[in-house]
């Protein structure tokens, strides 16, 4: 028979007595107070914190401060609106002085500026390159000499929407002709549609309510632009 030797020593048997003597104290069913400290196993748990309720005051004062922000933020886009200065009705439009900036209300105007000032208006619509335009217009002077300071005389160039000529040659023929009243350039193509032009030139009356009473296509003679304003003015 085979055996595993067993080693004898007195070192040995006292470490057999020790591991016996913790096997019994491990048996007993002992728990170190050590053990029990590292476990927290005795102590009680704690209660965490109830959240604190959010009072309706507080909801009231959140959504008005909220409202002003919006309300502020309504007033700004509001404010940074454009300022130049725009047509109010389908009838005016701007127009950029040539001359007479002070009859015209400005450099930079619109009609309604100049309709609105009490007294009857001559609006004609030339162009630079408008052969009928350069006859009609020695005879307008003429007539706006008559009744200066009765009526106001205005004419406005359109030829870069009509293709008969830019804006120099618009003032081109204005200094050729020595014209004196007021004139300007539209800024853009919107009397053609608002006042019906379909030929050069085109003028058109207006009485001192600063309503048109009358268009006419085509030359306008000297006598018969006479006639009309006489009429108006009550001559």
């Amino acid at each position: 028979m085979t055996a595993v030797p067993v080693t004898r020593g007195g070192s040995n048997d006292m470490t057999a007595r020790r591991a016996r003597r913790a096997v019994a104290r491990g048996a007993s069913g002992t728990v170190p107070e050590r053990v029990t400290q590292a476990t927290g196993s005795n102590q009680p748990k704690s209660r965490g914190r109830r959240p604190r309720a959010r009072k309706p005051l507080h909801l009231l004062v959140y959504a008005a401060v909220v409202l002003a922000g919006i309300a502020a933020l309504v007033l700004l886009v509001r404010s940074a609106g454009p300022a130049s200065p725009t047509p109010v009705s389908a009838s005016d439009f701007r127009f950029v002085a040539y001359q007479g900036d002070d009859l015209l209300g400005g450099h930079e105007s619109v009609l309604s500026r100049v309709t609105t000032q009490g007294k009857p208006v001559v609006l004609n619509f030339f162009a630079g390159q408008c052969p009928p335009c350069r006859a009609e217009m020695p005879g307008f002077q003429r007539v706006a000499d008559e009744f200066q300071g009765r009526v106001i005389f205005v004419g406005v160039d359109i030829g870069p929407y009509v293709g008969l000529g830019s804006h120099e040659d618009a003032r081109t023929l204005l200094s050729e002709l020595k014209m004196r009243y007021p004139a300007a350039y539209a800024v853009d193509s919107t009397p053609l549609t608002a006042y019906g032009v379909q030929s050069m030139p085109t003028t058109v009356l207006f009485d001192r309510k600063g309503q048109a009473v009358e268009t006419h296509s085509g030359i306008f003679t000297e006598a018969q632009l006479r006639e009309k304003l006489n009429r108006l003015t009550g001559a």
